[in-house]
């Protein structure tokens, strides 16, 4: 029994289990749905013999060959394709971008195939495929590379979109995705594959799955409520340590899904604090945390706000490739602080 070291801490609650980092936990993900679904394949650039880009793939080819873990051309609008092809037919495949930022060149694909198919066919045609791979910012690779595509998916009916934290919500949320009659869009985040989190038993069980649509709060706290997704949800629970010394308990909220968003879990939260801060990597205009606030706004918790609820976001600039301006373009631990005392007047 321990406490996972600062930052990488599930809530700070006590586990009996073992650490695994995010890379193998997609890496199990993915093999036990190989292994359970024969229908299940794995295609995209580099991701069978040469182990994946990021090595999530690691030892698949080896086990499951050619016909499953399949190697493509370096073309998004091909494989991408290819692989919306194979939903119609019954298949389930797995279509990984070596960076979402890489799906633009199949973002008609995307959009236009598989997101509004099994609308348009009235539900005659299923499409069950997961488009994944790494989101948003790294670490210097500059405008091109950086960007978050939370927003942008997130806009789009037909599709789901899932953004994974830690190890349980990567596990988790690929299984279920995998197993989803929709189209999936499981955005990743390269800088958090080599970082290990304490799993327990029941999450390394094969048939454990986190239910898409669903939010979970990593801290419980009674005068801020945060709320975010992906590696910046580590964040906010740094940022609310740091504040707890200071007097005060921030309620963390990990979206894990993008859409559909569990407002309710949202709106329970801050009719319990007061107070809300958005936090995420992307841009600002039309963001993740735009909408939540607009939500926040139209529903039943707006009445129970104390102050106007403030957004922490990527600065509203192509990505710099310098590393002191590239810090100074995603949201820091201090920039949270900073907005929870803006928010509280302290």
């Amino acid at each position: 029994w321990k406490f996972l070291p600062s930052p990488q801490r599930n809530s700070g609650a006590l586990l009996a289990g073992r650490p695994v980092n995010v890379r193998d936990a997609l890496n199990q993900a993915m093999d036990e749905e190989l292994e359970r679904d024969e229908r299940v394949f794995l295609l995209g650039e580099e991701v069978a013999q040469y182990d994946g880009a990021y090595k999530v793939s690691r030892g698949l080819w080896k086990k499951y060959g050619d016909k499953r873990i399949i190697d493509t051309p370096i073309t998004e609008m091909g494989f991408a394709g290819i692989a919306v092809g194979a939903a119609f037919a019954g298949l389930r495949p797995i279509c990984e971008f070596m960076t979402w930022n890489f799906s633009m060149q199949a973002i008609d694909q995307v959009i236009n195939s598989a997101a509004k198919t099994y609308y348009m066919s009235a539900g005659a045609q299923p499409v069950p495929i997961v488009f994944r791979g790494p989101n948003g910012s790294s670490a210097g690779v500059a405008a091109q590379h950086s960007q978050c595509f939370a927003a942008w998916y997130g806009h789009c009916p037909g599709l789901k979109v899932v953004s994974p934290w830690n190890s349980e919500d990567a596990r988790g949320l690929l299984k279920a995705a995998i197993r989803d009659d929709n189209p999936v869009v499981f955005l990743e985040n390269e800088l958090m594959y080599g970082v290990p989190f304490d799993l327990s038993e029941d999450v390394l069980q094969k048939d454990f799955v986190v239910p898409i649509g669903k939010a979970k709060v990593e801290r419980r706290g009674t005068h801020i409520t945060l709320v975010s997704h992906s590696r910046c949800v580590g964040f906010c629970l740094d940022a609310a340590s740091v504040l707890a010394k200071e007097g005060v308990e921030c309620e963390v909220v990990n979206l894990r899904t993008i859409r559909p968003l569990d407002v309710d879990t949202i709106e329970a939260s801050v009719m319990k604090t007061g107070h809300l801060v958005t936090v995420e990597g992307g841009w600002p205009q039309y963001g993740v945390g735009a909408e939540i606030c607009a939500r926040v706004m139209e529903g039943p918790a707006f009445n129970y706000l104390d102050a106007p609820a403030v957004r922490v976001t990527g600065v509203d600039i192509p990505m710099p490739y310098a590393k002191i301006l590239e810090d100074h373009s995603v949201p820091q631990i201090k920039d949270i602080i900073f907005s929870v005392k803006k928010v509280l007047n302290m």
